[in-house]
């Protein structure tokens, strides 16, 4: 099985202040890895070693060679004025494609194509010339997942990716995450606090307190003291 991402033993900081120490994990092809823990756990801080945005002050993190090259998608939490964005939704996936673009002026046939085809994969081929900010919010996330693919099919990173979204498209937006890595392949490690609706899809769950507290298997973590308490204690 391919390794996309192997942590160990790596510490992230900020400024001489360690903020995730002593992590070691590995993410593989066709994973779905879910990162919980409370409010200033590590669990931001880990995301940004992993996208590279921060470098490990202590042990090693290794990216595979065609991450390195096409980069990882990435959908961070929405901020209001990114909600706004006033950007045809055409504009905003093909933006996707702007590290394989490199240093050329326009895009590419192949480039246009591929994004032509994720619209098609996520159902938003009929928004192609709405503006992005006129949509709801579980259309927004279509948009933003079909902007991702544009740069890899090989890994999504979701940072609470069900932010200011209703019941409905929450459960619709959980589909159509298990369908990208069920039927396409597509690893995912999704920061979430809506645990226990996600883990029936998920392969692994990573709990976070700074020091990992608990890794491996979402069964083995329903049963263990940690997983217990997180789960039966509302804090999801």
């Amino acid at each position: 099985m391919e390794t996309l991402i192997t942590c160990d033993h790596m510490d992230l900081g900020y400024e001489n202040q360690d903020a995730v120490l002593d992590v070691t994990i590995q993410v593989n092809a066709g994973d779905y890895l879910c990162i919980v823990g409370e409010n200033g756990s590590g669990k931001s801080t880990l995301i940004k070693g992993i996208l590279g945005l921060l470098k490990p002050t202590g042990g090693t993190l290794t990216v595979a060679e065609e991450l390195k090259k096409s980069g990882i998608g990435y959908l961070p939490q929405q901020t209001a004025a990114q909600r706004d964005f006033p950007a045809a939704v055409w504009e905003v996936v093909l933006s996707g494609c702007l590290k394989r673009r490199q240093n050329r002026p326009f895009y590419s046939a192949a480039e246009r194509e591929l994004a032509k085809l994720n619209m098609e994969k996520l159902g938003i081929t009929d928004l192609k010339d709405q503006c992005y900010r006129e949509l709801s919010g579980g259309q927004q996330q279509r948009v933003l997942i079909a902007r991702a693919l544009c740069a890899t099919d090989k890994l999504l990173i979701l940072d609470e990716p069900i932010t200011g979204l209703d019941p409905s498209a929450i459960q619709d937006f959980y589909h159509l995450v298990e369908r990208l890595n069920k039927k396409d392949g597509v690893a995912i490690v999704m920061v979430t606090h809506d645990l226990k609706n996600v883990l029936p899809y998920a392969s692994k769950i990573l709990h976070l307190k700074q020091r990992t507290v608990f890794y491996g298997a979402p069964a083995e973590y329903e049963e263990s003291p940690e997983g217990r308490e997180f789960l039966g204690g509302g804090r999801t």
